[in-house]
């Protein structure tokens, strides 16, 4: 299995194409914008596209939904919380097979209810916009909540293997990838010592 990155927009946003290789098979992650690029990308490798997964129902992360199914005849794969049109529902702890790969869900409420993190055989969390390199996701827009996201961070993630390869939703930071284990060591949004805290610090 083998994941692209591609820096797309004037948002800074990240989209990704996860790619079976064996079955020139493709999943492409938040569509926005410069979608010629990803279909160049696609055309140039033979890939189909199978499936788009949302990891949150911002406009910014499926704005190209539309136009990738109706190009691809991809399946659009969200949240069962998403209140967005969908194919696909998952939730908590669920499983998408995809070639010989499994890309487990980990439901990451905070920056949004239907937020989403994907962990692609083990190796690799694609985070939307819950962690990015240095950060968290914003919490004062319409249905965000820190304390989802301080349970999201300090219950899901902090339990999670810091090997993990985190590939996050924006390029806001000082790198476009990281390890989880880098982000426990130098990520404030990992260093509060409890909810208080942290509620406290993230709404000053």
């Amino acid at each position: 299995m083998k994941v692209e990155q591609f820096l797309v927009g004037e948002m800074a946003n990240f989209t990704y194409v996860i790619i079976d290789e064996k079955n020139k098979d493709s999943i492409i992650v938040d569509p926005s914008w410069n979608l010629e690029i990803i279909f160049e990308y696609l055309k140039r490798n033979s890939l189909s596209n199978r499936y788009i997964i949302n990891t949150h129902s911002h406009f910014d992360h499926i704005y190209g939904n539309e136009q990738v199914k109706n190009t691809t005849g991809a399946k659009v794969i969200q949240h069962k919380l998403s209140p967005l049109e969908k194919d696909i529902e998952v939730d908590e702890g669920e499983l998408i097979e995809f070639g010989d790969s499994k890309i487990k869900i980990i439901h990451t409420p905070g920056h949004s209810r239907d937020s989403i993190c994907l962990i692609i055989d083990d190796k690799v969390m694609l985070t939307g916009d819950t962690v990015f390199v240095g950060s968290c996701g914003r919490l004062d827009l319409p249905g965000s909540n820190p304390h989802e996201m301080f349970d999201s961070i300090y219950s899901k993630l902090v339990n999670l293997d810091g090997n993990l390869t985190i590939l996050p939703g924006h390029h806001y930071g000082s790198s476009k990838t990281s390890t989880l284990q880098k982000e426990f060591e130098s990520n404030f949004v990992f260093k509060f010592k409890d909810k208080d805290d942290f509620l406290l610090s993230m709404s000053s």
